[in-house]
């Protein structure tokens, strides 16, 4: 693995935001604009680096399976903040049933610089974003500069074949597809817009729509849609937790089809991904295999003996609420807010490179490994304001 720099295309913005990606800069808190595509830099791989990285993602990805099977059947889902009984009830049967229920994808972030065995930070397996830049502005920017190279990505392929493959555990009618229209930055609404995209080369029907703009319908008890027709199935970028708490939470809960056509609405990702996208998940996965050499020390009370160590948020997303305490970090205690709940897990700095701090985003699509994403930060923690570098596969590390 290796960084390096590149004069970029000229009119580069004007190529990536043809190509799907309309925030191809970021404004900063100082009201700045800097790139968020990145073509300034890239990263080269081996293959044999790709390989094990692949088989390291689909080991992760099993060990994760195997973890939120032991949570549910020994009850542990209070661990993860999940104690409404009725919620609960629902992950429970959800993961029972998710041979019926589609699911799609999830990104695994992972710290690795080419020296080591990759560490496992955590695994965004419900409302993952930088979805598309990995897909398609990545893929063609490789062509652009190095016709004839390679990439790990099969993205966009995947996607395509998952859909198809998922047809039919989906109810009757079009699929809608569903974010928030808070989301600022626009990041929800590209992602959600690319993978309607997927859907429809898959020969989905689709309809787009705002989570604010999904109606009750109180004779039916069912969701509706804008033009009061029933909403069968919902992609929603959308995390459960907020999902399940809203106002109409307790009609998702009630109403949710988890397969066999109760008549309700299938959600994609299904509830039993609240299982994964959880950081309460990495102390289980620690607590299962200590010791693998692709996971932290993870802990949920406390950070015990680490000498270094991040509070992680159980749901934070985008770094927000993340902590560093200990030798490396801030002195004595880290100031936790007393309304969330944390996952402790060991301080794995992230690579510099020339003082840019790498993380990869390993994908996976239908349960398989697809394609790898790039951001970089000057902090120490992966925050909104990462930057997104695209990578090649050579054939050594010269």
């Amino acid at each position: 693995m290796r960084r390096h720099t590149i004069t970029p295309r000229p009119d580069w913005q004007r190529i990536v935001e043809e190509q799907g990606l309309v925030y191809p800069l970021t404004r900063f808190p100082d009201d700045s604009l800097r790139p968020y595509w990145d073509e300034s830099a890239y990263y080269s791989f081996t293959l044999p680096e790709v390989e094990a990285l692949e088989e390291t993602v689909a080991e992760l990805h099993e060990l994760c399976l195997q973890a939120a099977d032991h949570i549910v059947e020994q009850n542990r889902l209070g661990e993860l903040g999940i104690t409404d009984p009725t919620l609960a009830a629902l992950v429970r049967r959800s993961w029972r049933r998710r041979d019926e229920q589609p699911s799609l994808y999830g990104r695994f972030d992972l710290r690795y610089d080419g020296t080591g065995p990759a560490k496992l930070l955590e695994y965004n397996a419900d409302t993952p974003t930088s979805l598309l830049e990995a897909a398609g502005p990545q893929w063609f920017w490789m062509e652009d500069r190095f016709p004839g190279a390679d990439q790990w990505n099969s993205l966009h392929e995947r996607l395509v074949d998952a859909w198809r493959r998922q047809a039919a555990l989906l109810a009757p009618g079009p699929v809608h597809f569903a974010h928030s229209s808070a989301d600022a930055l626009g990041e929800d609404q590209l992602t959600c817009a690319y993978l309607l995209e997927t859907a429809q080369q898959a020969g989905l029907t689709t309809v787009p729509i705002a989570v604010e703009d999904i109606g009750w319908d109180s004779l039916s008890g069912r969701f509706v849609d804008e033009q009061l027709r029933f909403m069968r199935t919902v992609f929603k970028l959308y995390p459960w937790e907020w999902l399940a708490s809203d106002a109409f939470g307790g009609h998702v809960i009630d109403t949710a089809d988890l397969g066999g056509g109760t008549g309700g609405t299938c959600w994609i990702e299904p509830p039993w991904k609240m299982l994964l996208s959880n950081k309460a998940l990495l102390a289980v996965l620690w607590e299962l295999n200590p010791g693998h050499p692709n996971l932290l020390p993870a802990r949920l009370d406390g950070p015990g003996p680490m000498r270094r160590y991040v509070a992680k948020p159980l749901l934070g997303r985008e770094g927000a609420g993340v902590l560093i305490g200990g030798a490396d970090g801030a002195p004595g205690p880290v100031p936790l807010d007393p309304g969330e709940r944390y996952c402790w897990q060991e301080f794995a700095p992230l690579p510099d490179f020339e003082g840019n701090r790498t993380v990869l985003g390993a994908w996976v699509v239908d349960g398989e490994p697809a394609g790898l994403g790039i951001r970089e930060s000057a902090g120490l923690v992966t925050d909104e304001y990462a930057r997104f570098v695209p990578h090649l596969i050579v054939d050594s590390a010269g």
